[in-house]
């Protein structure tokens, strides 16, 4: 009998944990689910906007000439456009990144107003393949390796 109820504890035991560990992921689940920030492109707003006040991000290029900077010298309004010209208007106030430009690719983090104006807590300016840290301009392949070899030796 005494087995049985050494068993009988085990199998109670297992089922507690399973009980706990599932509730642990569904909580965490509940934690999270205002955290995710989808991804949409201009095209993806225009056809199906997100509910105003979602946190989301947007993703796109600026649309060269729309770059405004306001009066106060803090906030500045581009429109972010899609492959098929989709355009988004972005209002954003804080230090824009060095890469941000007209015509260079941008991921705006924020979310859509009720005036349907991207406002953007957040800019992630894009390079393209072409792109050249300061550090590394006017040095050869073989000077830019080797600087990038001594600056790495005491990460080893």
């Amino acid at each position: 009998m005494s087995a049985m109820k050494a068993k009988h504890q085990r199998l109670v035991l297992i089922l507690l944990a399973l009980v706990a560990l599932v509730g642990a992921g569904l909580l965490a689940a509940y934690a999270l689910r205002n955290q995710a920030s989808y991804f949409y492109l201009p095209e993806q707003i225009r056809d199906n906007p997100p509910a105003v006040g979602q946190a989301i991000r947007l993703g796109g290029m600026v649309e060269t000439g729309s770059l405004k900077t306001q009066p106060d010298g803090v906030t500045i309004n581009f429109v972010v456009t899609g492959r098929d010209r989709s355009r988004v208007p972005v209002r954003f106030a804080g230090i824009a990144p060095d890469l941000f430009v007209e015509g260079s690719g941008v991921v705006a983090e924020g979310r859509l107003g009720p005036e349907g104006t991207f406002v953007a807590d957040n800019l992630l300016a894009k390079h393209d393949e072409n792109y050249m840290p300061r550090e590394l301009e006017g040095m050869s392949e073989d000077q830019a390796r080797t600087m990038a070899e001594d600056t790495t030796v005491g990460l080893k």
